[in-house]
């Protein structure tokens, strides 16, 4: 790895934060890419993520940027945008906190980001993704907060999530938003709650999302055949939804 990591702890959060190769040495400012989880997406110590976004910095695939992973306190609140009765006894309720945890990001941690790193924080050079429910709190946020954030990603996100698709429809995406999606084919298969609708609730809302305007330039859905619901999958996908979030590609 050429570009550093640096932990820290922001208000009792811990904070993830990858630096790239020339972070020490450029005068300019880097794109930001707030991602949920920690560095559960791109810590070296658990996948490649970081090395391959290092080979797309080399070759020019990609310009170099900031992530900032934030470890939740506790995701089944956090990431959640209303509350909703547990699918099973074996977890809690979902706690509906969504709005909070995002009002702390944009109007706490966001500006502490900007002070303390060299960031580009204008809104098309901010982005947020997650995995699952960080993939579905991600998508809140360009609801919530769309000049805060330019780049929204998804990977497997929660659309399932109880009223989240009527919640899309009664609204509409707001404009210059880049939106990426992902979902694995065989995700919900055997599962007997709600969650058995993966394929077909993220489908739903990628059809939303494209109804209220988003072309394939600034829309971009996936889906991998064979793929389960994995974080280890989740990873594997996490640099090429960076890339197509920050670059001009528009196949797909």
């Amino acid at each position: 790895m050429d570009g550093i990591v640096v932990t820290e702890s922001f208000r009792g959060r811990e904070l993830f934060i990858y630096l790239p190769p020339s972070y020490e040495t450029s005068r300019a400012n880097f794109p930001v890419v707030y991602v949920q989880d920690g560095g559960d997406l791109f810590d070296p110590r658990q996948n490649h993520s970081l090395a391959r976004l290092e080979r797309m910095f080399a070759l020019g695939e990609l310009g170099e940027l900031l992530l900032i992973g934030i470890k939740p306190k506790n995701r089944l609140d956090e990431y959640t945008p209303w509350p909703a009765k547990a699918l099973s006894d074996k977890f809690g309720d979902f706690g509906g906190l969504g709005f909070r945890y995002l009002s702390f990001l944009v109007e706490d941690l966001k500006p502490y980001i900007d002070s303390e790193f060299k960031t580009d924080s204008r809104r098309q050079q901010t982005g947020m993704i997650g995995a699952s429910l960080g993939g579905l709190i991600s998508m809140y946020a360009a609801y919530l907060y769309p000049d805060v954030f330019g780049k929204i990603g998804s990977i497997s996100g929660s659309f399932w999530y109880e009223g989240f698709i009527d919640f899309m429809q009664a609204k509409t995406v707001a404009t210059g938003l880049k939106i990426y999606m992902d979902v694995g084919r065989i995700e919900g298969i055997g599962k007997r709650t709600i969650q058995k609708d993966m394929v077909s609730k993220t489908k739903e809302a990628y059809t939303i999302l494209k109804n209220n305007g988003l072309t394939k330039e600034t829309l971009r859905f996936v889906i991998e055949e064979g793929a389960p619901h994995d974080l280890k999958i989740f990873s594997r996908r996490f640099p090429e939804s960076v890339k197509w979030l920050y670059t001009n590609e528009t196949e797909g």
